[in-house]
């Protein structure tokens, strides 16, 4: 990508493509390696500095991931978050141990101003706290940068060998100052340029899609959203009516999605492209029967995709590529950028299935976050109603039902969908402008929940209705939206009256973390 780099050494922490993020937002490229990785195989990276990510064990029990000390004696930076403080400081001959009182969420802490690390950030700050284990006696060579009531060392640093330990969390938005501190670390600390962006990525991706592709021809699965849309973008500025565009209507899609697809991209649109669509819902209902784990189902319709493809691409004859929307946090999200636990399995991450007919996959989102391939669409001048659309998860509505997914259960949460981003846009619209409470993603799921209800006089067992809005810069982390109580009253109303089925509606308040954006 470029010669500056920061590489991201990954404990398992659950915010590791978080921190990834943070430092490309300091435009400098960085990718997550496992903590497994050979030191030899890390340093021909050629990285301008490391960062230890945080990690669920105690770094002093057996069998806990660990890393070598050469680590820290390679002459480029280093910062440990949690974990990686805590293990910096065992390695270096510093002592970790169980502290007396966990601290969990936003905690005061005081901080050394006059130290590189914290410049420009307030001596009485906020950070996020999580954490059993705490430092309790520092390596040699190491001071006190920074410490909260409970946490004597919760920044601590070794400016000659440029050695920095944070107990707690920057990269998340509920450490105020956090953005900077990485960016002190990453920008001034490291010495990186920060010259990495959007345009010169699109620019070279084309080239080289055109340099491996030559005159072969690709299959893309295009859904429509932000990632396949780009994608299909992409390949079309590298070669043209190679490429043939399936758009799987798996029955899952939001109320009229199928058509508008169909619009923007089938042959009245405006891309150049090979474009063909598949009427595939009775197949994926009937898969779905009776399935009701999420990773299940996300599975089942994940191989129903691929198999779809296959028969297409018998169909329209030779196809050597297959091109996947595959973008950085479903990597990561999947088990594959680094020692993270599964959170969620992605039907575009894994690779080509055993039988599968493709030679070789085309994946240039792959290390890319959703808001940097909203800024590569807007450089090759796609429309920005397309760029700014909201995600959509690739198993569709699969997993926005609880449970079981049924024909019945499709058309109710489509229809209470509809209404629920219809009030919103006639809110927005009403306003005049972006309003403060305006989400960033919202959408109306079916829950697993039935209950009592009163409707003309006469009892109930309906479905119930939870409506997620979020408020995020990153789709990493994310704080619900404030909608006022009026519009949420609307919509509820509505729903209730206009979607048979369905006598209750929830509104969730869950923050991520502790939860994820969508519910499945």
């Amino acid at each position: 990508m470029s010669e500056e780099k920061i590489i991201v050494i990954d404990f398992g922490g659950q915010y590791n493509q978080l921190v990834a993020r943070r430092v490309r937002e300091c435009n400098v490229y960085c990718e997550i390696l496992s903590y497994k990785t050979p030191l030899s195989k890390i340093m021909a990276e050629s990285p301008k500095g490391l960062i230890l990510t945080g990690g669920p064990s105690s770094c002093y029990e057996e069998g806990a991931a660990t890393c070598e000390k050469a680590l820290f004696e390679c002459g480029i930076p280093v910062l440990g978050l949690c974990y990686g403080a805590q293990l910096m400081q065992l390695v270096l001959g510093g002592k970790v141990e169980r502290a007396a009182m966990r601290e969990y969420g936003h905690t005061e802490i005081s901080v050394d101003t006059t130290s590189p690390l914290f410049s420009d950030v307030p001596g009485e700050t906020s950070c996020f706290m999580s954490h059993f284990d705490h430092i309790t006696a520092l390596a040699s060579g190491f001071k006190t940068i920074g410490h909260t009531k409970n946490c004597p060392f919760a920044a601590v640093s070794d400016d000659e060998r440029k050695l920095y330990g944070l107990q707690f969390h920057p990269e998340v938005l509920h450490t105020p100052y956090g953005k900077t501190m990485i960016k002190n670390f990453v920008r001034d600390i490291c010495d990186t340029r920060g010259t990495w962006e959007m345009g010169a990525f699109s620019e070279r991706t084309i080239k080289e899609l055109r340099d491996r592709i030559g005159d072969k021809k690709v299959l893309l699965a295009l859904s429509g959203g932000v990632d396949s849309s780009v994608l299909a973008a992409l390949l079309s500025k590298a070669i043209g009516r190679q490429l043939t565009c399936v758009f799987v209507d798996h029955g899952l899609l939001r109320k009229n999605e199928g058509d508008e697809v169909e619009a923007v991209f089938g042959p009245k649109g405006s891309f150049d492209l090979n474009f063909v669509r598949v009427n595939a819902k009775d197949r994926f209902l009937k898969d779905l029967s009776g399935v009701t784990d999420p990773e299940q189902k996300r599975k089942i319709i994940g191989k129903d995709f691929i198999d779809v493809f296959e028969e297409e691409a018998k169909k329209i004859g030779a196809v050597d590529f297959l091109a996947q929307g595959t973008i950085y946090p479903d990597v990561v999200e999947s088990g594959l950028g680094g020692e993270s636990a599964v959170i969620k399995s992605h039907h575009n991450v894994g690779g080509l299935p055993e039988h599968v007919d493709f030679k070789e996959l085309v994946e240039p989102l792959r290390n890319l976050f959703k808001d940097e391939v909203r800024e590569v669409g807007r450089k090759l001048s796609i429309p920005e109603k397309l760029v700014s659309r909201q995600p959509f998860p690739g198993p569709g509505l699969g997993v926005r039902i609880m449970g079981e997914v049924t024909e019945e259960k499709v058309r109710i949460v489509q229809e209470a969908d509809f209404i629920f981003r219809e009030e919103i846009r006639k809110a927005v619209e009403r306003s005049g402008e972006r309003p403060a409470w305006m989400p960033d993603q919202y959408f109306a799921a079916l829950t697993n929940v039935r209950s009592v209800g009163v409707m003309g006089d006469e009892r109930t067992y309906d479905h119930a209705i939870a409506l997620r809005a979020v408020i995020t810069s990153d789709f990493m982390t994310a704080e619900s939206s404030e909608i006022p109580y009026e519009i949420l009253h609307t919509v509820m109303s509505r729903i209730i009256n206009e979607v048979r089925g369905v006598n209750r509606v929830f509104y969730d308040l869950t923050s991520k973390p502790p939860g994820t954006i969508e519910l499945e």
